[in-house]
């Protein structure tokens, strides 16, 4: 349920007007926090792997293009695309290792095309979002952002090292700890207005702790023109893969699926901190959130640069320091990062950052993507089953990365690329989970219509749950209470619609009952009709006026009758999960 706490310092959520220039003003605040973060992702990726000066610049003004563009869907809804909020969009550094591989092994056209294919894995992702919500669990997901960051600590490190010929060898791991020590400081121990600057403020004093040790050349700054547009650095899509690229590609799969997962609980959060009252999570605004991004990763894949990701973390603090969660600061943010990326001033900035500060950077940005991690797994609840799932998973993925024995036993580059340690830790988790669902208590399922002439049913059904489970009499009255209610809530009138009124069809209804321990889940699912959310309702019942209205009375019963609610929509899908303890 959700919180009922107010968010009070919301002054304009997402739906309502705030002026033209007050929204560049707060948007500029956005750019200010996402711009060094992702742009150091885009120089990180293609500097590691010895790319040339004319890519990288094609990189950076085609990353700037795409992410003004995901941020302008974000804030908008046309039909089943964009989140409806403002969201502050920079580039994951999910694919930094990968990408480092595959610019290895292919080139940018291989990293293309494998870009693209998992755009369209992406998108497919957010279709089948309601089926996949039992395989790709929170244990999963958080296994494989922990390996994420194992994977490229050591790429982070690889930088400290990369100084200018004849420099000291004490310069590099000097520059990166002085970057740290800022910025973690600053985060732990600024003020919390100053706090949302602390690593761009880390990063600036890295800049002047390079340039006093003499690592700083800033002659790529002074040579690089003030207003155009970059030649065309990349050399296309690689239409013939050949073995390395059919090798990487289960791994840029996985993590494209994480990356979905991941963006699940961002959009999550940003749903939360864009309201004064916050509301249960709409899962269609989510997946509307999760097209969008999937289309920047196809964008990002034909122009052959890294993808862009929603940073809920950012959206928060600008809301939380401006109050403003309107879409119009999403649009005037947009607008900006196109400006941008018609300055080639920018780029050549960029290219004169010293490699220990990004370095630094990175290792600060992977630690808290490791925390991020645990917190996903222990949000879920942590039990021995699940405990051995993280276990196991991370050991082998973890292992695998030191010491990748299949390389040996089937040589390169299929041994090479298929002993990845996330490609493995995920097989893992994702195979370890299935096998628990599988040899669980058998769910037992019923298909119905949505209509009270099927409560007999119904009933007839929870009541032989209860007797299988060897219930008393008082538990299985309670559970047919609660399957009574939970029915009579999805029946409930809302604004012009009726129950039953669906274009004329009655909505079809399954009802999964699954055994846990002492307790039962029943699922109720159904084709989506009332535009009304069941978890807003049963979350603020209790701030509403004591009159009775009777449309609010199975709200109340189900929240009696079972120890939890939920309740998710997504499109075409209605879910709502009651569970009942004996």
């Amino acid at each position: 349920m959700a919180s009922t706490q107010m968010n009070d310092h919301v002054q304009y959520e997402p739906e309502e007007k705030y002026s033209i220039l007050p929204s560049f003003v707060v948007g500029l605040q956005g750019i200010m926090l996402v711009l060094p973060p992702a742009l150091s992702i885009v120089v990180i990726t293609v500097l590691a792997t010895g790319q040339g000066e004319a890519y990288l610049t094609w990189a950076v003004f085609a990353a700037l293009i795409i992410v003004g563009i995901v941020t302008a869907l974000q804030s908008s809804r046309i039909g089943r695309l964009g989140a409806g909020h403002m969201v502050v969009v920079g580039v994951t550094p999910n694919y930094i290792a990968l990408s480092v591989i595959a610019l290895d092994e292919g080139g940018p056209g291989m990293l293309a095309s494998l870009m693209v294919v998992s755009g369209v894995f992406f998108l497919l992702v957010a279709t089948w979002l309601p089926q996949l919500r039992r395989v790709i669990t929170p244990t999963v997901s958080g296994t494989v952002l922990m390996l994420i960051a194992v994977m490229v600590i050591p790429i982070a490190l690889e930088r400290f090292k990369d100084v200018p010929a004849g420099a000291s060898s004490f310069a590099g791991p000097c520059v990166a700890t002085v970057t740290l020590i800022v910025s973690t400081g600053l985060v732990m121990r600024a003020p919390p207005r100053l706090r949302p600057w602390s690593m761009l403020i880390g990063f600036a004093t890295g800049c002047v702790t390079a340039a006093l040790l003499g690592v700083y050349d800033l002659e790529r700054l002074y040579s690089a023109k003030w207003v155009g547009i970059p030649q065309v650095g990349f050399p296309g899509l690689d239409l013939t893969p050949g073995a390395s690229f059919w090798a990487m590609l289960p791994m840029f799969l996985i993590v494209t699926l994480v990356q979905a997962i991941k963006g699940i609980g961002d959009n999550t959060v940003i749903q939360r901190v864009s309201r004064r009252r916050p509301r249960m999570t709409d899962f269609r605004l989510l997946q509307g959130s999760l097209y969008a991004n999937g289309l920047g990763v196809v964008l990002s894949g034909l122009a052959g640069t890294p993808p862009p990701s929603p940073y809920s973390s950012f959206t928060a603090s600008v809301v939380n320091m401006t109050g403003v969660a309107a879409r119009n600061v999403g649009y005037a943010i947009a607008i900006i990062l196109l400006a941008l990326a018609l300055i080639p001033k920018l780029t050549g900035a960029l290219l004169t950052i010293p490699s220990p500060v990004m370095g630094a950077f990175l290792l600060t940005a992977l630690g808290i993507f490791f925390v991020e991690g645990l917190q996903t797994i222990t949000r879920d609840g942590l039990d021995v089953q699940k405990s051995l799932i993280v276990g196991v998973s991370f050991a082998v993925g973890a292992g695998l990365q030191q010491q990748n024995i299949l390389a040996d036993l089937i040589g390169h580059p299929w041994g090479t690329l298929l002993g990845n340690g996330i490609t493995v830790g995920a097989a893992t988790a994702i195979a370890l989970t299935v096998f628990l669902n599988l040899t669980s208590t058998r769910p037992r399922r019923l298909e119905a219509q949505l209509d009270m002439s099927e409560l007999h049913q119904i009933d007839e059904f929870v009541k032989e749950v209860a007797e299988q489970m060897e219930w008393s009499e008082a538990s299985t009255e309670r559970l047919r209470s609660a399957g009574e209610e939970a029915l009579s809530s999805l029946l409930q009138p809302s604004n012009e619609y009726e129950a039953g009124d669906t274009d004329g069809r009655t909505p079809r209804l399954m009802i999964v009952a699954r055994p846990d321990g002492k307790a039962v889940e029943l699922e109720f699912i159904s084709v989506l009709w009332d535009e009304q959310n069941l978890g807003d309702r049963l979350a603020y019942l209790d701030e509403e006026d004591e009159a009775v209205d009777d449309r609010e009375m199975s709200f109340r019963l189900l929240r009696h009758y079972a120890s939890s609610v939920r309740h998710q929509k997504y499109h075409g899908l209605d879910i709502v999960t009651v569970r009942v303890e004996n």
